[in-house]
């Protein structure tokens, strides 16, 4: 009598719970009494305990629902903070809820107060302006790209930008920056060379013909050994505006990544402009951040171009939310306790061993991702698994995704949060089936 299996609640009483039938009213009755099923025999089985069988039967038929996109969840435990193919920064649960918000009529361009027409975005324009108060203004169009684009636009149209050839940078699927300014009809003026450029090189290429000088921060490589570079305090006293890209959108110093560049501290430096994106290093929605001299920043955004840059409503949402809001999950995972992750390797490893699974808590090295840090090594711990779990963990359901290291598959857990542990745990135990 005290066996909990007896506990096991019975199929007619699970169809009858509100959820359940309605499911079996939407989808029918014999596709969720099979998951029905499923989970009983997982409880038998002690995989899940019997008070849970309905919460696991929903889920599963909630898997099996039709999706109306073909982009699959994916829990990411591959150690790579910021995954460019996993869609970069995950969005905070108070992101997606103001995306939820904004998905339907919203304020994004209107005074409710007044009943007029209002400047767009004006709660994510000031969430960025109080997180960088050393801007004069601020402005937000789609990506990176689309910043330095602008910029290029509106400074440098049939001019030179003068560029350190060591900071012509290729970014993600081949697009070069060089091109990228180029097609707005800037010329570029190369100066200095791969490895060593300084503030001199500048000065020899100032003339009428210039628009501006970029610095571009090399965050999907590094030059060591022989080097130089001139500082943004030096390039400022050049007579010309200072436009740069630091990249992956820290908008504040960060102790963990000390040689990566930051919003605050460039403008600090005299910068008139800083570009950088906002799904990377800051955590939020795709989107590229413009920030500086309030004159320079308004005449960007009264470009024609300006429009077709523009971000939707769900973007200013969720950028507004990333701002003012709690950690979002990068922050959160730059700052895992290396400690705390070793126990729950320790915990979920033990979890998977007790059920035959060759499962070992081991030492792994994350990265932070999204060409930014490139030589920062993130010090974390993993799950390690057979490799042979690895296809099987890719195409299941949820998608988890980990890396593969001498025959093993890891599931780094530095990338994965906490509340995902038993879904992690579960998506193992399926592949044994």
């Amino acid at each position: 009598m005290t066996d909990p299996r007896r506990r096991i609640p019975r199929t007619d009483a699970l169809l009858a719970e509100p959820r359940l039938a309605k499911a079996a009213d939407e989808l029918g009755r014999d596709r969720v009494k099979t998951a029905i099923v499923a989970a009983q025999d997982r409880a038998r089985a002690g995989e899940i305990v019997p008070d849970d069988v309905a919460e696991h039967a929903l889920a599963a038929v909630d898997s099996r629902r039709p999706h109306p996109t073909s982009l699959s969840p994916v829990v990411n435990a591959t150690g790579v903070v910021v995954h460019t193919n996993l869609g970069r920064a995950p969005l905070s649960e108070e992101a997606l809820d103001a995306v939820r918000t904004a998905g339907g009529y919203t304020d994004v361009e209107f005074d409710l107060a007044g009943g007029n027409r209002a400047r767009r975005g004006t709660g994510a324009l000031a969430a960025l302006a109080e997180a960088v108060p050393d801007a004069g203004g601020v402005h937000v169009v789609n990506n990176n790209a689309a910043a330095l684009l602008l910029c290029a636009l509106t400074l440098a149209p049939g001019k030179e930008v003068v560029v350190s050839r060591g900071e012509l940078v290729e970014i993600g699927d081949g697009f070069r920056i060089p091109d990228l300014l180029t097609s707005a009809g800037a010329r570029l003026r190369e100066v200095g060379t791969t490895n060593r450029t300084g503030v001199a090189d500048y000065a020899a290429a100032i003339g009428p013909d210039t628009g501006c000088v970029l610095k571009v921060h090399p965050s999907n490589f590094r030059v060591t050994g022989f080097t130089a570079e001139a500082s943004i305090a030096e390039l400022t006293g050049l007579g010309v505006p200072v436009v740069v890209d630091i990249g992956s959108g820290l908008l504040r110093p960060h102790a963990l990544l000390p040689e990566e560049p930051d919003a605050t501290t460039a403008l600090r430096a005299g910068a008139a402009l800083v570009t950088a994106s906002g799904d990377k290093l800051l955590g939020g929605p795709q989107a590229g951040l413009l920030l500086g001299e309030t004159g320079l920043v308004e005449r960007l955004r009264r470009h024609p171009a300006a429009r077709a840059l523009r971000v939707d409503k769900l973007t200013l949402a969720a950028l507004e939310a990333t701002l003012r809001g709690e950690k979002p999950p990068v922050a959160a995972a730059l700052d895992a306790d290396v400690g705390a992750l070793w126990a729950r390797a320790e915990r979920l490893a033990a979890q998977l061993t007790a059920y035959g699974v060759a499962a070992a808590a081991v030492d792994s090295v994350a990265a932070v991702g999204g060409g930014g840090a490139p030589g920062v090594e993130l010090p974390s711990a993993a799950v390690s698994v057979p490799e042979r779990y690895a296809e099987p963990l890719r195409t299941g359901s949820p998608a988890v995704v980990g890396r593969l290291d001498r025959g093993r598959c890891l599931l780094d857990l530095r990338t994965v949060p906490e509340e995902a542990d038993a879904e992690l745990v579960e998506a193992v135990l399926r592949c044994t089936s």
